[in-house]
């Protein structure tokens, strides 16, 4: 097992991005989606919907950062384009209010990766392990509870009132956490988020999740120099910080 980089020996805290990083987005609205179609009806190419929601994110954020829109926390910004999406889709008849909200909130019901919850807690033996996610944080604590995710701390751009990349955001983290920011890992699958959190003096991780935007998408898994580590999964991660090997495949 390799041993823990000098650099990195004073890391006290792991920070996680979620959405792609520690759940797998795409397939689980896809799963949401085709239970919601079998249930009423509904021919939709629903891996189209997913993508197409998921493409609302940013733009969705950026109006919010760029003052068009007040504070919205992402559970409120995700319903606004569920209901744009609906109408484009042409299905917006077939759903009323409940069954709208229902579906709003498969967002907080994603799937984990794979190794993701037994990659935490391996990490979770010898670092605090707080999410810094732009999802709000009930979104945050009940996709965890679902899915098993052994957090210490929910942290979320709702408690900044900034989105990520924000800087604000990230101060957030190193100011609640009681750690300067070089004692701080953010641990990402988007080279615009790890590269945000080095402007603010973390360390960081690229972690790769290829299929993240299905298995037809061509990833961008280009390296910047200020990554500290690249691993292909938090079981990766956790051999090059030096942990114990935990029970995985």
């Amino acid at each position: 097992m390799p041993q823990l980089p000098a650099a990195l020996a004073d890391v006290r805290a792991l920070t996680f991005d979620v959405f792609g990083t520690v759940v797998d987005w795409r397939r689980s609205v896809i799963r949401e989606g085709e239970a919601l179609g079998a249930r009423l009806g509904l021919a939709v190419d629903w891996a189209a919907f997913a993508d197409a929601w998921r493409g609302g994110y940013a733009p969705a954020m950026d109006r919010v950062r760029h003052g068009e829109l007040p504070w919205t926390r992402l559970d409120d910004l995700h319903r606004m384009t569920l209901d744009r999406l609906l109408d484009a889709f042409g299905i917006a008849d077939a759903l009323d209010e409940a069954e709208r909200e229902t579906f709003n909130r498969a967002w907080h019901r994603l799937d984990p990766w794979p190794d993701s919850v037994a990659g935490l807690t391996r990490l979770r033996a010898r670092y605090v392990l707080a999410t810094l996610s732009n999802g709000n944080i009930s979104l945050l604590v009940n996709m965890a509870k679902r899915a098993g995710l052994p957090w210490d701390c929910v942290l979320s751009a709702e408690l900044a009132g900034h989105y990520k990349r924000d800087p604000e955001v990230y101060r957030m983290a190193a100011r609640l956490l009681d750690q300067p920011p070089e004692r701080i890992m953010l641990v990402a699958a988007h080279q615009d988020d790890l590269q945000a959190a080095h402007r603010e003096g973390f360390r960081t991780a690229f972690v790769k999740r290829p299929l993240e935007h299905g298995p037809d998408a061509t990833p961008d898994l280009s390296v910047a120099p200020c990554f500290d580590l690249v691993a292909d999964d938090f079981h990766d991660l956790a051999d090059q910080l030096g942990l114990p090997e935990g029970t995985h495949p």
